[in-house]
């Protein structure tokens, strides 16, 4: 639309890109870099206008931005200081202004940009508003079941007095506050460049403090406040800090911030205290989906997400298209108030003024189940829980809601599309007229359990996929806790909370599985005359990748993840290493449990059998006509052995692993049994250990590495599979040297992606710097370094590598150490556990989990460590003259130990990035990678 008399400038100014809308043009802006958005602004009058627009620079800035960030009075300023370029000239650069082009999106975009909240509350909600509740009164009445608005909990708060904008900004000023914004970096402010952001910002969606660190930035803030006796009850405290997912969060935002519409993570409950300001809320019940919201649910990991207009938008552009009876609960909450958000509650909030909260999550046994339900494998009941009946795909609700299947992420999607023409809700498929309201305030309409729908854990537990295991398929990386941090959690309530231990059983087999796993350990039980399993026995114990129980003498594993074929991989390596073991009488085995027995389990015609298996064949239960194995496994001593192990590894890197026994491994299960180790595992004793203790640790594990690195292995059985790079075969190059070469470079094609995947904050200029960190000759040079060219024996580079000597497999004993004066109880390894996972390789490799996990980053135990192991990390003796220095200087770099061990923590499997930048918070600002491999480490150089 153009001003009578005035030209339309956009179909001449857009040329071809005319035909598409100003909001499209807008959202392909945002994939340019600041240089090309300044470029593109020449081209036009319009493209001027869209290119110079705050939102568009406010995204490119957030995109380029990491750690702390000072607003310089508009977004673009801000961005192209953070280009470097120089903005004293700036009266050449005062906006122009053109007349001919109007645009209805970026109209609206601006009104939200300086809509004033004055006259938006809505103080007489329909949230129920209670003083001095009773905790028996709160749980009876609210606890998991609806919100409530209380008053009277932040009474004797110093934070009732002290927590105002001026106050903390005069206190805290110097201190870097987390940010809250639609990006993947981690953004920091100092609050007092932050307060001078909330008083000249005109943002949209403007940013805000939301920082669940506050507590380590600013310490003195927790005593501020203190948890409201209704909610102290939490079941996630019992998680070590690192383990314990984020919980509580500052939250200071100025007029127009908020949140958008969400569920709280693993359905927790919340409260929120306001302290400062006024905040509008709105919340639906569980399986309401709010109009302009869709749910996007995997189908491969369960991982959930959300796309959902900003809360003021929401407001704006959405309420006014509800009907009365489709409209959500609300309430504005002022200073002093706290509201109650039970699990699974979708809620929107938007501060209508400056704003400054405090909020916890939990988990108490009301909400314990659907905690386990969030967390367990598998996406439908994921979508359930939050979409309600409408992701069941049936036809009841097609009038008003709409399922889509996007083939390209492979996620199911549910939108709430309700039409103004028809106003259905979705009551379990039931069309309703009743809009009265019951006794609390509450519309009916909200009680949708009433008509199919029940926010019930049995009701929502129909809906778990039995086929989705939780120890073999995906886990979320969108789920609060990771699996290991999941089975130690369960197995801590279970010995924390016996009196609860009815609940946690129910919890534990909707995310662990656990009553299947129990079925089986009580048919093994049966079979080798063991005693019946008892209350204290039945859950799985540690956090390692398979079912293990400790009965009252033995550890019973089962082999489950990856499947079956995985399983007798893991199983078949595991029994030669021990038979090489023995045949070799080193002192590593009296460090590693006997073994009792060893099977394979299966299910078959409505009964349990179990047969006896050592390795050494291949077991008639998985001998069928329709699985071929090839020569060299029929051949070979242990077919389930080292070799062939690596060489599947080999064939399926950088891709899913096929389980070629089908059907099979849904009913057929390895396990082994080993004597008990009398103890506790190091995980559970790290914070009660005394440095001396440490430091025989240490010693322990520097010794048993040595052990073990000498162990010789069974010859290759064939060649490697592949020439590395194109690199011909050589006759002194080790051909096991040659596979686990290739093993790296198949692992170099996706390391970006996989980086990426894990959500390392890894600065963006680093991933770009892999390539030139590793470049293809440095596979080709690690040959080269353990090529003898003096004709003298051929050294043996590789050797065995446990590969996850980490804290949950380390056993350690009691002793009385008398030392120091008296008695003193203490703690000395004893026993390192489970070898399923075992490979051949460069023996640097099993330095880097003990470094990370075990000692934390500790420089001292890792000396004492490497004291203790006393083998040499390079085994070249010389290196071949090709007549380039710069080749040369090459294979030298490649000889250098912390530089060996900086691209073996990229390439790696796990998120051992993840780890080091958890440790080491300087990493957050290295510029190269040079400086991480120094900063982590540069010790190997000196060993």
């Amino acid at each position: 639309m153009t001003t009578l008399g005035q030209r339309d400038r956009r179909p001449e100014a857009l040329g071809s890109l005319s035909v598409l809308p100003d909001e499209t043009i807008c959202v392909l802006l945002e994939y340019l870099a600041p240089r090309d958005i300044a470029h593109l602004a020449c081209v036009s009058s319009v493209m001027y206008i869209l290119c110079n627009e705050e939102p568009l620079w406010m995204s490119l800035c957030l995109r380029k931005a990491k750690g702390p960030l000072e607003y310089k009075g508009s977004w673009k300023k801000t961005t192209l200081h953070l280009e470097g370029v120089n903005q004293e000239n700036d009266a050449y650069r005062k906006p122009l202004h053109f007349d001919g082009f109007n645009s209805l999106y970026l109209y609206k975009r601006f009104y939200r940009c300086n809509a004033s909240l004055d006259g938006f509350s809505f103080d007489n909600g329909n949230v129920e508003r209670r003083r001095d509740l009773s905790l028996d009164e709160f749980s009876k009445e609210y606890d998991a079941k609806k919100p409530v608005l209380l008053s009277g909990l932040t009474d004797s708060w110093p934070a009732s007095n002290t927590w105002t904008i001026d106050q903390l900004s005069e206190k805290y000023g110097e201190v870097p506050f987390r940010i809250s914004q639609r990006s993947p970096n981690k953004i920091s402010m100092q609050f007092k460049d932050y307060i001078s952001y909330m008083k000249t910002q005109r943002d949209e969606d403007p940013l805000y403090v939301f920082d669940d660190k506050f507590g380590d930035a600013a310490p003195e803030l927790l005593k501020d406040y203190s948890v409201p006796h209704l909610f102290q009850e939490d079941w996630f405290e019992i998680l070590d800090k690192e383990s314990r997912p984020p919980y509580r969060w500052l939250i200071i935002g100025p007029e127009r911030s908020g949140a958008s519409w969400h569920v709280d993570p693993a359905l927790t409950s919340a409260w929120n205290t306001l302290l400062c300001g006024r905040k509008r809320w709105a919340l639906y019940p569980p399986g309401k989906v709010p109009l302009g919201v869709t749910v996007h649910v995997n189908e491969d990991d369960g991982d959930v997400s959300i796309d959902t207009p900003s809360s003021l938008q929401w407001w704006l552009d959405y309420y006014p298209l509800l009907a009365d009876e489709d409209k959500p609960i609300e309430c504005t909450l002022l200073p002093g108030e706290t509201i109650y958000v039970p699990s699974g509650w979708w809620h929107c909030i938007l501060n209508l003024e400056p704003t400054v909260a405090v909020t916890q999550n939990f988990v108490n046994k009301e909400n314990f189940g659907f905690v386990c339900l969030d967390m367990a494998p598998g996406y439908h009941h994921k979508g359930v829980c939050r979409a309600g009946l409408l992701a069941l795909n049936d036809g009841n609700s097609e009038e008003m809601e709409e399922e889509t299947h996007d083939e390209d992420d492979n996620t199911l999607s549910y939108s709430d599309l309700t039409r103004k023409e028809k106003r259905v809700r979705m009551n379990g498929g039931v069309e309703t007229e009743n809009h009265e309201e019951d006794v609390n305030g509450v519309s009916k309409r909200y009680n949708m359990w009433k008509n199919g729908f029940s926010y019930d854990i049995d009701f929502l537990a129909s809906f778990l996929d039995k086929e989705r295991d939780h120890y073999n398929f995906p886990w979320s990386m969108g789920n609060s806790v990771g699996q290991r941090e999941m089975r130690a959690w369960i197995s801590k309530l279970w010995v924390l909370k016996p009196e609860m231990r009815e609940l946690i059983w129910k919890g534990a087999c909707i995310a662990l599985n656990a009553e299947k796993w129990l079925r089986c350990l009580e048919e093994l039980c049966t079979f080798h005359n063991f005693p019946l399993v008892t209350e204290d026995e039945k859950l799985p114990v540690g956090t390692g990748s398979n079912p293990v129980y400790l009965l009252s003498g033995y550890a019973v594993k089962l082999f489950v993840e990856g499947g079956l074929e995985q399983s007798m991989y893991g199983l078949g390596t595991e029994l030669e290493f021990y038979d090489i073991l023995g045949r070799a009488d080193s002192p590593l085995k009296t460090h590693i449990p006997d073994v009792v027995a060893s099977g394979i389990l299966f299910f078959e015609k409505g009964s349990y059998n179990v047969v006896p298996w050592d390795g050494k064949r291949i077991p008639d239960i998985i001998s069928s006509p329709n699985l071929v194995f090839d020569a060299s496994m029929l051949n070979s001593e242990f077919p389930f052995g080292i070799w062939n192990k690596t060489l599947r590894e080999h064939r399926n890197q950088g891709k899913p692993a096929p389980d070629s026994f089908g059907s099979l491994s849904s009913h057929v299960w390895p396990y082994i049994i080993t004597k008990r180790c009398k103890g506790k595992i190091f995980a559970q004793l790290r914070d009660d250990l005394t440095w001396n203790d440490a430091q025989n640790l240490a010693s322990f594990l520097g010794q048993q590495l040595r052990n073990l690195h000498q162990l010789p292995y069974p010859p290759v059985t064939r060649p490697a599979l592949l020439n590395v790079n194109g690199v011909h075969e050589e006759q002194n190059i080790p051909a096991e040297w040659k596979v686990f070469v290739d093993t790296l470079c198949q692992k170099k094609k996706d390391v970006t992606s996989r980086l990426e995947n894990w959500g390392n904050p890894i600065p963006r200029s680093l991933m770009n710097k892999i390539d030139e960190y590793i470049p293809d000759e440095f596979f080709v040079d690690l040959l080269h370094v353990f090529k003898d060219i003096n004709g003298g024996d051929e050294i043996k580079p590789c050797t065995w590598i446990h590969s996850d000597v980490m804290d949950d497999n380390i056993h350690m004993e009691p002793y009385a150490d008398d030392s120091v004066d008296g008695q003193q109880s203490s703690w000395r390894p004893s026993h390192i556990l489970d070898f399923s996972d075992l490979s051949i390789g460069d023996p640097i490799y099993d330095l880097i989990p003990i470094y990370l996990d075990v000692f934390r980053g500790d420089n001292d135990l890792f000396k004492k460590l490497l004291e203790s192991y006393g083998l040499p990390l390079i085994r070249s003796k010389s290196l071949p003259d090709n007549g380039t220095k710069t080749r040369d200087s090459s294979r030298k770099k490649v000889l250098s130990p912390s530089y060996r061990t900086m691209c073996y923590c990229i390439l790696h499997e796990e998120n051992v990035l993840g780890a080091m930048f958890s440790i080491w918070d300087e990493l957050r600002t290295a510029e190269s990678w040079e400086q991480i491999e120094l900063t982590v480490w540069s010790l190997l150089n000196s060993y």
